[in-house]
């Protein structure tokens, strides 16, 4: 799996990061569900995986913050 950069992060939409992270927290299920039951080909992945999405959870945590308050708000 290839390291995805923060920078490479920052040129997608939102919504491909949504789409990102969703695939990303599947696969984290599926990687743990073969450690599990002993089927897990590289214990490392997960560590990797994890990594990514973390990233990826990062941009999106720092658009939030960078886009204005709604007004009004509580």
């Amino acid at each position: 799996m290839a390291r995805v950069k923060a920078s490479q992060l920052r040129e997608k939409t939102l919504d491909e990061l949504k789409t990102q992270e969703q695939t990303l927290r599947e696969q984290i299920f599926k990687l743990r569900f073969q450690q599990a039951t002993g089927q897990a080909e590289s214990p490392q992945k997960i560590r990797l995986v994890r990594k990514e999405l973390a990233r990826v959870l990062t941009v999106m945590r720092e658009r939030a913050a960078a886009a204005p308050a709604a007004p009004g708000g509580a």
